[in-house]
């Protein structure tokens, strides 16, 4: 089967951790060790997160008075996809995976136009409490805004349209390479009137790019592995249950966080509408039992016949 994995940038370094090398490399183990058994067996692309590494870099950039403009978001965006691509392909390999692995810096092409870039809804960075937060928008231009109990840097988002080397990707998981590409959503460019592509400021959401690339690549599974063990219903309060499998239908009349499990909800209904096949959510210690439909929340086109309450 072919699976396209989206691993949450919370997996690689966790809130109120500090952004050392060390820390994102044990979290980056853990992931490939949760991932191996599904490389064993299926064929594998693994995308990725980048939100708090982006955000560190964003900032010593801006606070490095050597430089005459900071390195804009494009640029770090490709640096990050190198940095965690090379942690993944090590760290995959030493946790046994025995097929090529290949790190893809990826291109994902934006509209100009789109309203992401006057509405910045993407959190980056590491969290601050509101203070903070506030002293650090007025100091570099940013935008801030709440993200739970803290409060983070937020930029424009906009929405992916094609994958650059998706057919480069599709060419490699067709010879039996495990490919990582898509990290933190892919470098977002807009094409020229020529057909050359240059960067712009935003940070491209990385389910939707793994969306976008199960789609394209004609994968069986979209697989989103976060840090919670599935969706929610009353997340966060006392009366929090877990939502084994939603249809389309039934995710019409739900909402969730738009800074959390709201872009990942998307992505699935996303693939699902387009494929028909099936979308799930789930923790990444889980990942595969996620896969097996054992565990997490699975998303399916249409409802399937479920016991009655009480029966």
């Amino acid at each position: 089967m072919r699976i396209v994995v989206a691993l949450g940038g919370n997996a690689l370094l966790q809130r109120g951790e500090a952004p050392e090398e060390a820390i994102q490399r044990r979290h980056v183990r853990q992931a490939a060790q949760a991932l191996a058994p599904l490389a064993a067996e299926h064929q594998l692309v693994v995308c990725h997160g980048n939100g708090p590494q982006i955000g560190v870099l964003a900032l010593e950039s801006v606070q490095d008075r050597s430089l005459s403009h900071p390195y804009p978001l494009d640029a770090l965006g490709a640096a990050t996809q190198g940095m965690i691509g090379y942690w993944l392909a090590q760290e995959l390999a030493a946790a046994g995976v025995t097929a090529p692995v290949l790190s893809v810096v990826t291109q994902t092409v934006v509209d100009a136009a789109d309203r992401a870039f006057v509405e910045p809804t993407k959190f980056i960075g590491p969290v601050y409490d509101q203070t903070t937060a506030d002293r650090l928008a007025r100091t570099h231009g940013w935008s801030a805004a709440q993200d739970g109990a803290y409060w983070r840097r937020v930029v424009p988002s906009p929405r992916p349209i094609r994958v650059v080397e998706e057919a480069s990707i599709r060419a490699l998981v067709d010879a039996g390479t495990v490919v990582v590409c898509g990290g933190g959503g892919g470098v977002p460019v807009v094409a020229g009137a020529g057909g050359q592509m240059a960067g712009v400021e935003a940070v491209v959401d990385k389910d939707l790019t793994a969306a976008l690339l199960a789609t394209t690549l004609d994968a069986e599974r979209l697989v989103l592995l976060t840090d919670v063990p599935a969706v929610m219903r009353d997340f966060a309060t006392p009366q929090a249950t877990e939502l084994r499998e939603l249809d389309l239908p039934e995710l019409a009349g739900m909402s969730f966080p738009a800074g959390s499990m709201g872009p990942k909800v998307a992505a699935c209904e996303q693939f699902v509408r387009a494929t028909g096949r099936t979308a799930s959510i789930g923790a990444l210690a889980q990942a595969a039992e996620v896969v097996a439909g054992r565990a997490g929340t699975r998303i399916v086109a249409a409802a399937r016949e479920r016991p009655v309450a009480g029966a």
